[in-house]
């Protein structure tokens, strides 16, 4: 398909002049010959590419302006800006504000098609590294046989014909943006956007603008995640941190299913799927009047709860095969051989939960192809073996400050707690391999309070 370029100048000779160097190199060109006119085009559809003149013929907007607009709508559009007399502080300002490039009149036809060039190669490298990555993160699936991966698929399935609001709590890292991703495409808005906003990342007085959107004075308009994910899905990731003042107007829109910009004065209808997500306990939060237990409500509809990774070790040496597949794809190298019954993989805490083992097994992808076994094997050790000095510290001081039964004590919950997680939590098995009976086990792990390990 031909590449489209959007020619900005006011000054019709080089409108012309670069108009016709980019047709002879079989480029689509539209043309705007002012301000109102290049919002016209930006509005009717944004190009491949946009090559601005920084002065137009108004002096309350210029070249910057448009180039807000075109980033408003399309971030990944690349804009070249060109000006005959614009000072290192504008040219400055235009590559701060996403301008790809910006180049000085008077300036030669090869100067101006090796930019345009590099500019759409550049893109559509991007957009096919993203589509790659988007096309295996949306393949991703919940890997695991463990009881508590079964129950989150079966919930999964019930909700494919449901409109439920859902409610999706765990620890950082478990898998909760990817369980929203899995009920949108089973249900039946899957080919209908899915937005994700991210309330632990905005500052505070974002909150609204980007939820809602907001109208400016010019009649541009930003538009805001209910507005874009309409008759799709919207993920509020981390909604605890809304603020409780902007909690109230959240609760209005599920009410009332429709809402305004901020500066606007018309509402706007929004059919919309909300899903929410949390690392936090918002029942805690409730009782402490940190969130509102009205909105609370409404989103927990249909709740689904995700455990660590800790808690399911069974899950882990499917997931490194799952992963070594998928990360080879995508970084284009040979699977690594990675020894999966490394008990470090087991007795290892997994703070980033499933998200961390997918960073280890992509490191190790990267790495395998300049790395020897034996250095695999040693990464993995050290990045998983826990530190005496940090993990055994606490034990070890209460050991020597207690008596020798309870010293005996911590290290034989410590002990069992690690050989259980090494067995996925299989009693028979633990039993077999510390020399123990089966039934003398069970009352050991009753005895030191030790609970069924997953």
């Amino acid at each position: 398909m031909l590449k489209e370029i959007l020619v900005i100048d006011d000054n019709p000779d080089i409108r012309l002049l670069v108009s016709n160097i980019f047709k002879e190199q079989n480029f689509v060109v539209r043309t705007a010959a002012n301000y109102d006119q290049a919002v016209f085009e930006i509005n009717k559809k944004i190009p491949d590419l946009a090559v601005v003149d920084i002065k137009l013929d108004r002096p309350d907007k210029d070249g910057i302006d448009l180039l807000k607009l075109i980033m408003q709508k399309e971030k990944s559009t690349p804009v070249i800006m060109i000006s005959g007399h614009a000072t290192v502080k504008i040219a400055l300002d235009a590559i701060r504000l996403g301008a790809y490039e910006f180049i000085e009149k008077p300036f030669s036809k090869e100067k101006i098609l090796n930019y345009v060039k590099r500019a759409l190669e550049s893109t559509e490298l991007k957009k096919e590294k993203d589509f790659i990555e988007n096309k295996l993160f949306h393949s991703f699936d919940l890997i695991g046989k463990s009881p508590e991966i079964i129950k989150v698929k079966k919930i999964i399935e019930k909700l494919s014909t449901s409109e439920s609001r859902v409610l999706i709590s765990g620890p950082t890292g478990s898998g909760k943006e990817l369980v929203a991703r899995k009920i949108h495409k089973n249900s039946p808005r899957s080919k209908k956007p899915f937005i994700i906003i991210n309330a632990a990342l905005l500052k505070e007085k974002k909150y609204e603008r980007e939820l809602f959107g907001e109208e400016f004075d010019d009649g541009n308009i930003s538009f805001g995640a209910l507005e874009r994910a309409n008759k799709g899905t919207l993920l509020i990731d981390e909604v605890s941190e809304i603020p409780f003042e902007t909690q109230a107007n959240v609760l209005r829109v599920l009410i009332d299913q429709k809402f305004k910009r901020l500066n606007g004065s018309n509402a706007i209808n929004v059919n919309i799927r909300l899903i929410s997500s949390t690392s936090k306990n918002l029942n805690e939060l409730v009782e402490k009047n940190q969130f509102r237990e009205d909105l609370f409500h409404r989103l927990n509809v249909m709740p689904i709860e995700l455990v660590g990774l800790n808690n399911r070790t069974e899950d882990i040496p499917l997931l490194i095969e799952y992963f070594k597949e998928k990360l080879s794809e995508l970084n284009g190298v040979q699977q690594p051989k990675i020894d999966i019954n490394n008990d470090n993989f087991f007795t290892y805490n997994w703070p980033g939960n499933v998200r961390e083992l997918r960073n280890l097994v992509e490191r190790i992808t990267i790495l395998s192809s300049n790395e020897t076994q034996a250095n695999i094997n040693r990464i993995i050790d050290d990045i998983l073996s826990p530190s005496p000095l940090i993990s055994d510290k606490g034990i070890l001081e209460k050991s020597f400050e207690a008596p020798l039964k309870e010293a005996r004590k911590y290290f034989e919950k410590e002990y069992l707690t690690k050989q259980l997680k090494k067995n996925h939590g299989n009693i028979s098995k633990t039993a077999d391999f510390i020399g123990m009976e089966r039934s003398a086990l069970h009352r050991k792990l009753k005895e030191l309070g030790i609970k069924g390990i997953n």
